[in-house]
């Protein structure tokens, strides 16, 4: 009988403790894309931030303990048109050279699929905190040719830029305005489990 309480204990003591045991994988930067689209008049305008680092911990059996945090360099932002970066850098949106990194770090899983699930976290930009949900689908997990175990995951969400106090903006003579408030973000992660 005493050996089965210790067992029981043991047991109990695994399950509490497992989450912390999540395998933890490194973003890799160059197989990974952190872009956005915005409207701008009547299309979009896509772009990306290229430099950027985050952390995944992830087990597939274990969605309790999935986390993940990140963090942008704000003056990365790329749109392909020079001038413009520079604008999105400057005082009138990102302000870079006082918020120089956009934050983001897990809060709570749920809606766990068998490779989908919601993912909520805070998410810092132009120093305002605010909670997001992300959209969260798991590619899948292998063994690349030179002998690293690299997993892929997909991300998307939907903000008003307003929300992070980026509120510039131009009204046209037909009362629209120059740009859209709603953000779309898509992460393609690639990430390397770390030994």
């Amino acid at each position: 009988m005493r050996r089965v309480g210790w067992m029981s204990a043991l047991l109990l003591l695994y399950l509490l403790v497992s989450p912390l045991w999540a395998a933890t994988y490194k973003v890799d930067p160059h197989h990974t894309t952190v872009g956005f689209k915005i409207r701008h008049l009547f299309s979009w305008v896509h772009g990306t931030f290229n430099e950027f680092e985050g952390t995944i911990e992830y087990e597939p059996a274990k969605p309790e303990s999935w986390s993940a945090s990140g963090t942008i360099q704000a003056a990365s932002i790329d749109t392909r048109v020079a001038p413009r970066d520079k604008h999105l850098r400057s005082g009138d949106f990102f302000d870079v050279e006082k918020y120089p990194t956009i934050d983001f770090r897990t809060t709570r899983i749920d809606d766990v699929g068998a490779n989908k699930a919601k993912l909520h976290g805070f998410l810092t930009i132009h120093g305002v905190e605010k909670e997001v949900e992300l959209d969260v689908e798991v590619l899948g997990i292998a063994n690349d040719p030179w002998g690293n175990t690299v997993a892929g995951f997909s991300a998307t969400t939907t903000f008003d830029r307003r929300d992070f106090g980026l509120t510039w903006n131009e009204t046209l003579e037909t009362g629209s305005v120059l740009v859209g408030n709603e953000v779309q973000i898509t992460l393609d992660i690639s990430a390397l489990l770390q030994k």
